[in-house]
């Protein structure tokens, strides 16, 4: 009893003393050990004074909605090339380096591994690669290139669940005034998204072969280096154009932005795969763009240039023409090709397809409102 009686008021002062240490008594820990504790403890943190309240509601127009939905849907089908240059190290070396000669964009065509960009942006190499939305880096082949209208095909061996082919839209149908996107890899960064309208339609800028690239499409989108290749999309994210050059005084984005119409695209690239080039029969001859043909009510293919020594020009057929006063002479306008009708471009580029080049066809034409007939050897792409 006497050991109790002298035990619990021990117990007393030690409880009360530690209770005082904890309130009361400085603290011993370290500024360290202090910091720890600190951190560990659940207490709120103390708001700042000056602190504004965020607005956690994200508001979002429908066109800044649409813009988004476009670049998430369509940036899994860009990719980034790079172009290799074998190079000896030295005069007297057998080493054989790689040399980075420049980048560009592309874009996946189909499930098979076919790329498409420019033919400026793989001009000159030695070794491609090819780096997919999905920061994969493959090896690639060069399937076939058309300097005439700086495009190419390369081809990598990614399994089909990895490539995202680009949606296919037509240019034929474009208006100035709509809204253009284009996407890429500019400055080697990461994908890029660009917007603006379509400032013109027809343009003619010259390819990296010499010769013209007709019914360009100009667009005030940002065409920074590195987009080369890269795709011009419509507001629903389709393929309107390949992004090929940009025209400014500091070589920069300030000028204004060229791409190649998706139908000129759409018409090469499948020759560039079958064959490795252009192989398509002509007429050798240049038509009027459809917008013109739809504001002249022109029902037919009206030819607006004619290649020297080409079928249509052996066959005689005549050109678009404007007087020393400007008054516009309206050039043959083709209405059949043998017994079918032709009522627009494209329905000569389908009647056309049916034959080959060293083919004999008839022409049923308009001239000066007088129906008139030829036959025109037709000629290969490859040429005219």
């Amino acid at each position: 009893m006497k050991i109790v009686k002298y035990i619990l008021p021990i117990l007393l002062f030690m409880g009360v003393g530690a209770w005082l240490g904890k309130n009361y008594w400085p603290s011993t820990m370290s500024s360290e050990e202090e910091s720890i504790d600190s951190a560990l403890s659940i207490s709120k943190p103390v708001a700042n004074e000056h602190m504004r309240t965020t607005d956690s509601i994200v508001y979002l127009t429908d066109a800044e909605q649409n813009t988004i939905n476009v670049f998430e849907s369509a940036a899994p089908s860009v990719c980034y090339i790079t172009t290799l240059k074998n190079q000896r190290r030295g005069y007297y070396s057998r080493d054989i380096s790689e040399i980075p000669t420049g980048t560009g964009s592309g874009f996946v065509w189909d499930n098979e591994g076919h790329i498409i960009t420019n033919f400026h942006v793989i001009q000159g190499g030695d070794k491609f690669k090819v780096t997919l939305a999905d920061r994969t880096s493959w090896d690639a082949t060069v399937v076939g290139v058309e300097p005439n209208k700086d495009l190419a095909v390369l081809k990598i061996d990614a399994p089909s669940e990895q490539l995202q082919p680009i949606p296919i839209g037509k240019s034929s149908t474009l208006k100035v005034g709509q809204t253009v996107y284009a996407i890429g890899n500019p400055f080697g960064l990461d994908h890029s998204l660009s917007t603006g309208v379509i400032s013109a339609l027809g343009r003619e800028i010259n390819s990296i072969g010499g010769r013209p690239i007709r019914d360009v499409i100009q667009t005030d989108a940002a065409i920074n280096p590195g987009n080369s290749g890269g795709p011009l999309l419509d507001s629903g994210g389709r393929l309107i154009g390949v992004n090929t050059m940009i025209y400014s005084n500091s070589g920069t984005s300030a000028g204004v932005g060229f791409s190649i119409p998706v139908d000129e695209v759409n018409w090469v690239v499948p020759d560039l795969i079958k064959y490795g080039e252009v192989r398509r029969p002509v007429l050798g001859v240049t038509l009027l763009p459809v917008q013109y043909a739809q504001q002249w009510e022109v029902n037919g293919a009206m030819i607006v240039n004619v290649a020297p020594d080409s079928g249509a020009d052996k066959a005689g057929l005549k050109p678009l023409e404007q007087t020393r006063t400007g008054e516009i002479i309206f050039g043959d306008i083709i209405t059949k090709v043998n017994d079918v009708d032709i009522k627009s471009n494209d329905d000569l580029y389908l009647a056309l397809e049916k034959f080959a080049p060293g083919d004999v066809i008839k022409v049923t034409f308009l001239r000066n409102e007088e129906t008139k007939t030829a036959s025109v050897v037709l000629g290969s792409s490859a040429r005219f």
